[in-house]
């Protein structure tokens, strides 16, 4: 179930949020003080759907102040609807901006995109590549352990992964490979064969496929 941070300061207009969100399985806590909302924890939230007109401070400069210190997706729901706070909201940090009065589904909409969008980003931030490359000990890691290759070696792998999921030709290769002192395809294939040796030792998927007339190709 999703956690969101609601600050504003009209409480019956909150509770009715609260109220049908909850309905859609969100959760949602009420901040109507924006200086107690200032020094939350926002880890503990997966959105932020906040109010400008609020008492004491600037909606705006609260949604500064909370873009400082997180990448939280933020809604800011106003009925300051001119095109100068919408720009300025997106320009300091909101992700979305939301003019008053609104239809409770459209929120929900919104709200369901940015965590949509926000959960596809963790995803991928979370996939790690398997295979590192150390240019200054000219060394590649497959998962911290050092693949041991010799700098012939080094040369051809480090352009096969700079080239990922494309097709390396035999001559980019070898002109990529100044270690490489024959300029024919044998030399090339012989290496190409210790690597994946090397490889194997430690990851049973091909992660170097050879495409018979056209070259090379790397994947993950």
């Amino acid at each position: 179930m999703s956690k969101i941070l609601l600050v504003e300061d009209d409480l019956e207009f909150a509770k009715l949020i609260v109220n049908f969100l909850s309905k859609n399985n969100i959760t949602t806590e009420i901040f109507d003080d924006p200086f107690q909302a200032l020094v939350l924890d926002l880890k503990k939230y997966d959105l932020v759907l906040l109010d400008l007109g609020l008492p004491g401070i600037d909606g705006l400069e609260i949604c500064k102040e909370f873009r400082k210190k997180s990448k939280i997706p933020i809604i800011i729901s106003s009925a300051r609807a001119s095109v100068e706070d919408k720009v300025l909201g997106l320009q300091i940090g909101a992700d979305d901006y939301l003019p008053k009065p609104y239809h409770p589904n459209e929120l929900h909409a919104r709200i369901l995109s940015l965590l949509r969008r926000t959960q596809d980003l963790n995803i991928q931030k979370a996939i790690t590549k398997e295979f590192k490359i150390d240019e200054k000990v000219r060394e590649v890691f497959f998962k911290d352990k050092a693949l041991a290759l010799t700098l012939a070696e080094y040369e051809v792998f480090k352009e096969l992964e700079k080239n990922e999921g494309n097709i390396v030709s035999k001559e980019q290769l070898l002109y990529s490979s100044p270690a490489i002192t024959t300029n024919d395809g044998k030399s090339l294939e012989v290496i190409i064969s210790k690597i994946r040796k090397k490889i194997e030792k430690h990851s049973k998927k091909k992660h170097i496929i050879t495409l018979r007339g056209r070259g090379y190709s790397f994947a993950q």
